[in-house]
């Protein structure tokens, strides 16, 4: 069993939030923004895609550094 630098619970949440939320999140912004006369739509949208980028490298760095216990 391996040993992670970020608890289990916190690693499945940060999990879903950058695999699953974010990217859909960017995407409805994206989509409906314009729509809907958001400004900076493509700001926001470029700000949640790279928050999912560093979830994705947090729990990447967690992965990668898990020691065998």
């Amino acid at each position: 069993m391996k040993q992670y630098k970020i608890p289990d619970a916190a690693y499945k949440a940060l999990k879903w939030a950058g695999l699953i939320a974010c990217p859909a999140i960017a995407t409805f912004v994206g989509v409906v923004g314009p729509v809907w006369g958001m400004p900076n739509v493509d700001a926001i949208v470029t700000t949640i895609n790279a928050a999912g980028v560093c979830i994705g490298a947090l729990i990447g760095y967690s992965a990668a550094t898990a020691k065998e216990v």
